[in-house]
């Protein structure tokens, strides 16, 4: 299985991907919305992980320019949301 991950916050990432390895998934890890889109365009992916909140192009941008491509990767969403302390 192929997996692609969006999101900014590199530890979680590369945390994410490490899991993914472990567990015998390809992952590829980019850290921003516009590279996301490029590397979600090709297709290639047999699910996404995608953050909301990236540097720029956010997540629902991303998705949006996915499917007005004909590309319909299932896509999982992260909100990650902080109380404040």
């Amino acid at each position: 299985m192929q997996i692609l991950i969006i999101e900014d916050e590199k530890r979680l990432a590369d945390a994410l991907g490490q899991i993914m390895q472990e567990a015998r998934y390809q992952a590829d890890i980019v850290y921003d919305g516009r590279d996301g889109l490029a590397y979600a365009s090709s297709g290639d992916y047999d699910v996404i992980v995608l953050d909301v909140m990236l540097p720029g192009m956010d997540g629902f941008e991303v998705v949006h320019h996915l499917r007005e491509s004909k590309i319909s990767t299932p896509v999982i969403i992260c909100l990650l949301y902080t109380s404040p302390s």
